[in-house]
């Protein structure tokens, strides 16, 4: 779905997206700690993990979880009519609140905060993004996500 900017201006303080969930399973874990180098064996190394951690075996990485904002971000945010490049602009607040442990399903929900307007055709947009853990009270992660849309004027 695309909207105008304007469109977009009148969903601010609303949920603007739900992304389907994605079950994070060990096999992404361990790759994404080996890119990373990230290698800890709360993260790695399931038997250990079921045995000395509280978790009762592996958990994703905190910044594997952000990282899949990007996917739920693709496939459940509107587009801006006219957009011609989006871009990551960066967070105010990131919050891990509960770990995601091996094989459970997440997905990601936002919310439009704020729109401001920049130069012209220019939107800065501040979301809120909870990622929800399948069947956990608490999320796993809370953030405040900008992002900077640049955009041609449709005509109407």
């Amino acid at each position: 779905m695309e909207l105008t900017v304007e469109e977009l201006e009148s969903k601010v303080g609303q949920q603007v997206g739900l992304s389907d969930w994605v079950t994070v399973d060990q096999d992404m874990i361990s790759t994404f700690g080996k890119l990373t180098f990230d290698e800890q064996f709360i993260h790695m190394d399931p038997e250990r993990a079921k045995v000395e951690t509280p978790f009762g075996g592996t958990i994703a990485h905190g910044f594997l979880t952000l990282s899949l904002a990007s996917k739920f971000a693709i496939e459940s945010l509107p587009g801006v009519k006219g957009r011609t490049m989006g871009i990551n602009y960066g967070f105010n607040k990131i919050r891990f609140l509960h770990p995601v442990v091996s094989g459970k399903r997440i997905r990601g929900r936002f919310t439009l905060d704020k729109l401001t307007r920049k130069d012209e055709g220019q939107i800065l947009q501040e979301f809120g993004l909870s990622i929800e853990i399948e069947g956990v009270k608490s999320p796993a992660l809370v953030a405040k996500w900008l992002t900077m849309t640049i955009y041609e004027e449709v005509a109407a």
